[in-house]
């Protein structure tokens, strides 16, 4: 009974791609067919669901309030297939695929870097990697893990620590230099950037410091890492960036950390999967991979520390 209230999908098609256009003529060069065929599946359309979507004016065509409200939810609709579609397809000459929810700078800066080493290990192997910055349901995403950081929740789900984050304080030459940092109580009287999801980190590196100020808060603000770690780059202020994130800055000198201090997080970075879900082989094999970057990335960490 549901599927009956489901009209052709070329009469959807139709339709989303005049309302793009508002025009039917511009539809019929998309989709490479005459304007006789679109007006007609649009018409269809119309007939089935017994509403206009379209106001025919003169010479061009506008949507009305039905059209435009059914035009929304349609167009997440057809959205929602062709990312099924090409997803499915990703299957294709693979013997199997990983499907992997990331956060956006943990998967360019880190895990990026280093899946050609897993794709040794698993030459046939498929992968899909997605962003996600929040925790969701394994039950009703299409993941097989995830990556995750905060604190090891998260429902229905095995979260295992990869590990820690060291936060540093960071900027370009030129900038250190221009504004003549020599003290962490410099860091007061210069620009500072901002994450935005991360709104305390200034004021905690003060404290951890014994620097007191009331302009923990000040300076412009950022959604992600990787936007700050550029900004940063090109002078915009200092920043307090995960040292794992800006290894290759810090190594070709664009960035240089300004003071050995470092503030450990009470937070760490997980490698997260679905609890009572048997665990297919490619899945096994990149956790199993992961882990020893994990602890390979520990390893190299702690060897840096002074003794």
């Amino acid at each position: 009974m549901k599927r009956a209230f489901i009209p052709p999908a070329d009469s959807l098609i139709a339709f989303e791609c005049a309302a793009r256009h508002l025009s039917f003529t511009r539809a019929a060069e998309e989709l490479h067919l005459t304007q006789g065929a679109v007006s007609k599946q649009v018409r269809q359309l119309e007939d089935r669901l017994g509403v206009e979507l379209f106001r025919r004016v003169r010479q061009r065509i506008v949507l009305t309030d039905a059209g435009r409200l059914y035009l929304h939810d349609i167009r997440g609709a057809l959205e929602n297939m062709t990312a099924a579609t090409r997803q499915v397809m990703s299957y294709a000459g693979s013997a199997d695929v990983l499907n992997l929810a990331v956060l956006p700078t943990f998967g360019t800066r880190w895990l990026a870097p280093r899946l050609a080493g897993f794709q040794k290990r698993f030459p046939d192997a498929g992968l899909n990697l997605s962003v996600r910055l929040q925790p969701f349901d394994f039950d009703e995403e299409p993941f097989d893990g995830a990556i995750h950081h905060g604190d090891p929740v998260w429902a229905g789900a095995i979260a295992e620590r990869l590990f820690d984050e060291e936060v540093i304080p960071v900027a370009s030459r030129a900038f250190r230099d221009r504004h003549d940092i020599r003290d962490p109580a410099d860091l007061v009287r210069v620009p500072r950037l901002q994450l935005a999801t991360r709104p305390l980190a200034w004021r905690q590196w003060f404290e951890h410091v014994g620097v007191e100020t009331d302009a923990a808060f000040q300076g412009a603000r950022f959604e992600q890492f990787v936007m700050i770690s550029e900004a940063a780059i090109h002078n915009m202020g200092a920043a307090l960036i995960p040292r794992f994130f800006v290894e290759a800055e810090l190594a070709s000198g664009r960035l240089v950390q300004l003071f050995d201090i470092s503030l450990d997080q009470n937070t760490a970075y997980y490698f997260v999967y679905p609890e009572g879900r048997t665990m297919r082989p490619v899945v096994k094999t990149f956790r199993q991979w992961l882990m020893e970057e994990a602890r390979t990335a520990r390893t190299n960490r702690e060897a840096m520390l002074p003794r």
